[in-house]
């Protein structure tokens, strides 16, 4: 198995593979690459728990409680199945958003030391609790117009492909160590763009595959890559201005708010 796949399940997922050999840019730049592809794979593992919920707690009296009950224990093992790393990283990301002052390196500095601390305080609390009910909320409307599975499919694709674009060049790291320096700036602008028209392109065929297939359907799910990469991208620029680059916790509030982003555009265009 090469390195960058083991680098990219092994991180991004708690899947049982084996440690990479060795970790260097291209291994970096390979893992960020096949993000998308490791965000489909969770995103399965999910949707199988959404519908079996659907089937198992069938009730035509409580339909509303049990597309609830299904999306918040689907978002629940995409937590579980990434031991909660993107969490993590957005709960200490807005935890050092907490630090006061103007943007210069004292500050900066200030806010990637409160960033590293293991503590997490209200900030975070208030922004991990926040983004979960709004995910949670808007993939129980999405299930309940039909559209659940597939639009859970697409954001969990969409978000990890924040990772790819997030490493795009022109972007540097806040440190010289961990995984932002690994890397940042490590995939190829042509190559982002390729990696996101195939995403585009798979959120298009999953519109023509659901049992609807109608032009809403491809719009819903197709605009709804576009607006997490839209809205990835301009929180990516936020933070890397604030905290001067980008960090590990950055590329795990990215995900988080891909996801949202992304979940919030097939419930409000379908």
């Amino acid at each position: 198995m090469p390195d960058s796949i083991r680098l990219a399940f092994g991180t991004l997922t708690r899947l049982p593979v084996p440690a990479p050999r060795s970790v260097d840019r291209n291994t970096a730049r390979g893992a960020m690459i096949l993000a998308p592809l490791v965000g489909l794979l969770l995103g399965g593992i999910a949707v199988v728990v959404l519908d079996a919920v659907r089937v198992l707690a069938a009730n035509d009296h409580a339909k509303s409680l049990v597309d609830l009950l299904a999306a918040t224990l689907a978002i629940a093992v995409l937590a579980f199945m990434t031991r909660g790393l993107h969490l993590d990283g957005l709960a200490d990301t807005f935890d050092a958003l907490g630090v006061k002052g103007p943007n210069n390196d004292a500050i900066r500095t200030k806010r990637l030391a409160v960033m590293r601390s293991p503590e997490i305080g209200a900030f975070g609390v208030i922004a991990v609790v926040l983004c979960l009910l709004i995910q949670i909320a808007a993939l129980a409307t999405c299930v309940a117009t039909g559209l659940g599975s597939f639009g859970l499919l697409t954001a969990a694709m969409a978000s990890r492909l924040a990772l790819t674009l997030s490493c795009r060049p022109g972007v540097t790291s806040a440190r010289p160590d961990g995984l932002g320096a690994a890397v940042a700036g490590s995939v190829p602008t042509a190559i982002g763009a390729i990696v996101a028209l195939v995403t585009v392109g798979t959120a298009v065929v999953f519109g023509r595959l659901d049992d609807d297939a109608s032009l809403r359907t491809v719009i819903a799910l197709g605009a709804s890559v576009l607006v997490a990469i839209a809205v990835g991208q301009l929180s990516l620029r936020f933070f890397t201005r604030t905290f001067g680059g980008l960090t590990g916790d950055v590329l795990g509030a990215v995900t988080e708010i891909s996801m949202m982003a992304a979940l919030l555009t097939t419930a409000f265009i379908f």
